[in-house]
């Protein structure tokens, strides 16, 4: 090889690296994000050099139907917190606590860790009353729920197929306990598209708080899956820089900056015109949306425009990283076109001392929802906004725990939710459970039927929306039966 055969090559090889390593910063923060639209200065609103990306509003055919809500904030309490000391008041559990529990409930059904064990009641460990027009049971662990009682609709009969918490989560979010598939929020932006310019439109929230908040949230859990890497959900950190490599390094302008984007645009589309790389046309469209969000996210966690009334209904201060706070970004991030919001707290995982953890986990959500549900309607916003609340499986009617300090086990047979928003009949509770709290009986709703209920508010037929992948139809309801569930529609 002589001298200029050997600089062109160290160049070549050089120009490769820089690349590589220079998606971990800019590309980094935007790789889950919308790569598909137009690429647009931000500051100017003028086109970059370079070819142009084809914006991507959703597929051709959608929505089947006109759809009854924008976006949806699905507030998950991750843990599985007992709907016997929520929404499902038994009197019945009360009469029998400390007795043996019946066979004909427990004999060959599936419970997590009290299999082979002597199984006694648990009565319910709070108080009920009824609340609202239609009279609706809410414990005494939820004063601020107790006064949305007429804005929610309560689902008493949810069943679901995992019984331990990860693949639960997961069937939660992708009807299925496989990893590897898209999540809730990547289907509906994969079929509606994204109406935000400037973020991303599935955004994922955690918290933590209580005493009890040890289970983790993988991130796979908001996974696109086999669907294209776009529509996966980027997560937000709940203080400190909210994204990743967003911030401009010190020292760095946004002209600078701007430069350094385009020319390395141009030098990845000089390179994809040799390989035709998806990844490379990925890349340039991430750079821009990464450049993009440099504006938006520092304006969409400003909180310093909210008035101190909205602050304190909220019950938290910005940037503190609580479950008050992160609701509050979510109203921020619906307000900006968001289509898919999943917030998670973790802190409802009470095999033991229920009631001193659980009054810890309510007090740290149980005002912001209500604060959540109280500024979207002031806003003009709840009937466009679907919000659902709910963990991964509930908790059972038998005592767990140590002596004075009783708790429950893990619970899919029947659990509690609520829904609330758009498309929503408010302020009444569907389905039941036996007298016990055991068994769905009464008008039982799979996870599925939430899915499928949930594209339908959003205005797809999720008989009619698949994905093509290793030669079958892949759908978020799967191959089992799913219906919409009408009859909580408003």
């Amino acid at each position: 090889m002589n001298d200029n055969s050997f600089l062109t090559e160290q160049r070549r090889l050089q120009r490769r690296a820089f690349l590589a390593q220079g998606g971990v910063g800019l590309g980094a923060a935007a790789l889950s994000m919308l790569l598909g639209k137009d690429t647009l200065s931000a500051e100017t609103g003028t086109a970059t050099s370079g070819a142009q990306v084809a914006a991507y509003r959703g597929l051709p055919l959608l929505p089947h139907h006109a759809p009854r809500v924008k976006r949806v904030i699905f507030l998950c309490m991750a843990g599985g917190p007992s709907h016997l000391e929520t929404f499902d008041f038994k009197p019945e559990l009360a009469r029998l606590d400390g007795q043996p529990m019946p066979e004909s409930f427990t004999a060959g059904q599936p419970i997590a860790q009290l299999q082979g064990q002597k199984l006694r009641v648990q009565g319910p460990l709070t108080g009920f009353k009824q609340y609202g027009a239609n009279g609706q049971w809410v414990s005494d662990f939820l004063p601020w729920h107790q006064k949305m009682a007429d804005d929610i609709c309560i689902v008493r009969s949810m069943t679901t197929e995992q019984i331990n918490h990860d693949p639960a989560h997961t069937f939660m979010n992708a009807g299925t306990a496989l990893s590897g598939r898209p999540a809730m929020g990547a289907w509906i932006n994969y079929g509606l598209g994204a109406e935000t310019e400037d973020l991303p439109g599935f955004v994922v929230l955690t918290s933590e708080g209580g005493r009890k908040s040890d289970q983790p949230i993988a991130s796979r859990q908001w996974s696109a899956g086999f669907l294209p890497s776009r529509f996966q959900g980027v997560e937000f950190n709940s203080n400190g820089d909210p994204v990743h490599y967003v911030g401009r390094p010190p020292g760095v302008s946004s002209a600078l900056e701007r430069a350094s984007v385009d020319t390395i645009q141009q030098l990845d589309r000089r390179r994809n015109q040799q390989l035709a790389s998806s990844e490379i046309e990925a890349r340039i469209a991430a750079y821009e949306t990464a450049f993009r969000m440099q504006t938006s996210v520092p304006d969409l966690v400003d909180m310093s425009k909210e008035s101190a009334a909205t602050l304190d209904m909220y019950g938290a201060k910005p940037g503190d990283g609580s479950f008050g706070a992160n609701c509050l970004l979510a109203r921020r991030l619906a307000e900006r076109g968001v289509r898919f919001i999943h917030l998670y707290h973790r802190g409802w995982d009470h095999h033991g001392n229920l009631v001193r953890d659980m009054k810890s986990a309510c007090q740290h959500t149980d005002q912001a929802c209500y604060a959540l549900i109280t500024d979207l309607k002031q806003r003009g916003m709840l009937d466009e906004t679907l919000v659902i609340w709910g963990g991964e499986f509930g908790r059972t009617p038998m005592f767990q725990g140590k002596g004075a300090e009783p708790g429950r086990d893990h619970h899919i047979k029947g659990f509690s939710m609520w829904l609330a928003g758009g498309g929503v009949r408010k302020g009444i509770s569907y389905g039941g459970t036996d007298e016990l709290g055991y068994n769905a009986v009464e008008n039982p709703v799979h996870i599925r039927d939430l899915h499928a209920t949930l594209l339908h508010l959003v205005g797809i037929d999720h008989h009619k929306f698949s994905y093509k992948f290793q030669g079958l139809d892949m759908r978020l309801t799967g191959v089992e039966p799913a219906h919409v569930v009408k009859e909580i529609l408003a």
